[in-house]
């Protein structure tokens, strides 16, 4: 099995072609983990040697954090390496804390192909697996402030790609204590920005 490759990047197209020792090596990676390699680039990437009987694929994250999110993930029923990429792709391990302790549906239907009975299958059964070492200190404060407020821009009429975006810039000033009215007003100036 392989945890982690160290090598020189040669593509970065959507997946990463990474060499190590002469050998090129094709790995599937998260948008946030394709942003912070650059081709020509030596880079460390934590890797998740998936195996079925007909398939083999890398799966490579810029943490360990990340990569056993995706391991969690991966051992829920239902859920594949496409499924549990989009998840990560949408939430970070931090987020998906925070989501899983309050139970927030409205963020998991963000996830591309994740419907409402899907997100609460997902969440009953994580609330039971969601067990990540270097989160185990991630408390719940200011997730229910998120979740109101996710729930407040979707009754505006604003689509899951924004909601997304607004909710990851609030994420940079918001504190554990910020109220939901706060952080609905800085989503809404995030939003307000963008289309300015």
């Amino acid at each position: 099995m392989i945890g982690s490759l160290r090598g020189t990047v040669l593509e970065n197209l959507g997946e990463v072609l990474l060499e190590v020792g002469g050998v090129g090596y094709r790995i599937s990676v998260t948008p946030a983990t394709a942003a912070q390699v650059d081709v020509g680039t030596e880079t460390l990437l934590y890797i998740h040697h998936y195996q079925r009987e007909d398939h083999q694929a890398l799966y490579g994250f810029s943490s360990r954090t990340e990569r056993e999110a995706f391991s969690v993930l991966l051992a829920t029923h239902g859920v594949g390496p496409a499924l549990a990429l989009a998840v990560l792709a949408t939430h970070s391990p931090q987020q998906l804390t925070q989501i899983v302790s309050s139970g927030d549906v409205a963020a998991l239907t963000m996830v591309s192909g994740v419907g409402k009975k899907t997100a609460e299958r997902l969440l009953i059964e994580l609330r039971n697996r969601w067990s990540i070492p270097e989160l185990a200190e991630a408390g719940s404060a200011g997730s229910s402030a998120q979740s109101d407020v996710r729930e407040a821009l979707a009754g505006l009429g604003y689509g899951a790609e924004e909601i997304r975006a607004a909710m990851a810039s609030v994420a940079e000033e918001a504190t554990p204590e910020t109220k939901s009215a706060e952080l609905l007003r800085l989503a809404l100036a995030s939003l307000g920005a963008r289309h300015a």
